[in-house]
């Protein structure tokens, strides 16, 4: 397989084909981001991308998941995604589930009929980086969406078919801004009601603009306990139905996983006993990246 740079993929797509259909991010302007900063965006050309595919069935035996790369392959013509997805159909019988990152931009700028003919194509699973509910941080972030296009990407996947996986990140908002984060992100959510929510926890790269705001003092960390304050701010909130909750990346001070609304309880339960200092230390802080 050939790919360019630093390869990134959702935790769930560990054991997936990655096949890169663009090359970095047409967007790459969020503050906390340093994944594609080395590379300038671009979309692979469609004969680069089949011939990956024929590369790959001829290497591997069995493929049961394929995810599309880099960091918003959405962002290609419907008519070259049809043509990618048919071509996994046709190459990899077996595949069980297509996935890929999806920028809400690019989700905005898709109708509903044409994310529909991505599902019916083999499309299965989208994932959205949601990041924050609140207006201001999305803002400070340099997301390049507001609150209220992020509830209309998100609807409009989910109404589409196509399963959808949202990301958001504990601490973003910072000391000053936590519980809004964690009020407004639950309402975002709440609206769009995914099939899958994930929450990291920030992580600082030298590199990026936020880090050079907290060397300037203009944006101040969360501490592990105020990390999980916001945690259980955030899930106290949650009004979802049949979503499966994950925050257990390498990047969580604390391991947590359930189905909502089902574990709500208990997921509060084992929030509330870390902050009381009643159950397991935070990870390392080393540990973190790894």
């Amino acid at each position: 397989m050939r790919y360019e740079g630093s390869v990134y993929r959702p935790p769930s797509e560990a054991y997936s084909l990655i096949i890169q259909v663009t090359i970095g991010c047409s967007h790459n302007q969020c503050t906390f981001c340093s994944m594609y900063k080395d590379k300038n965006f671009r979309i692979r050309s469609l004969e680069e991308i089949i011939e990956d595919l024929h590369r790959a069935r001829n290497h591997y035996e069995k493929v049961k998941r394929i995810f599309l790369a880099d960091g918003n392959a959405l962002v290609l013509k419907n008519q070259d995604l049809k043509g990618i997805l048919l071509k996994i159909q046709e190459l990899f019988p077996e595949c069980e589930r297509v996935g890929i990152y999806s920028s809400p931009k690019d989700i905005l700028r898709k109708s509903g009929e044409e994310l529909k003919e991505l599902r019916d194509c083999g499309l299965a699973i989208a994932y959205l980086g949601v990041e924050s509910g609140s207006d201001r941080i999305l803002r400070n972030i340099k997301k390049g969406v507001n609150a209220k296009e992020m509830v209309e990407a998100g609807q409009r996947i989910v109404a589409s078919g196509i399963k959808l996986s949202i990301t958001l990140i504990s601490g973003l908002g910072g000391k000053e801004n936590w519980r809004e984060h964690a009020i407004e992100s639950a309402k975002v959510i709440n609206v769009i009601n995914p099939d899958y929510l994930g929450l990291l926890t920030l992580l600082v790269d030298p590199h990026t603009e936020i880090h050079r705001e907290i060397q300037e003092g203009r944006f101040q960390l969360l501490s592990p306990q105020e990390v999980m304050m916001e945690t259980e701010e955030l899930l106290k909130s949650l009004k979802v139905e049949n979503c499966i909750f994950r925050s257990n990346h390498a990047s969580n001070y604390v391991a947590l996983a359930g189905t909502l609304p089902q574990d709500k309880e208990r997921l509060l339960q084992e929030i509330r006993a870390v902050i009381d200092g009643e159950d397991e230390d935070y990870k390392y802080e080393g540990l973190r990246r790894l």
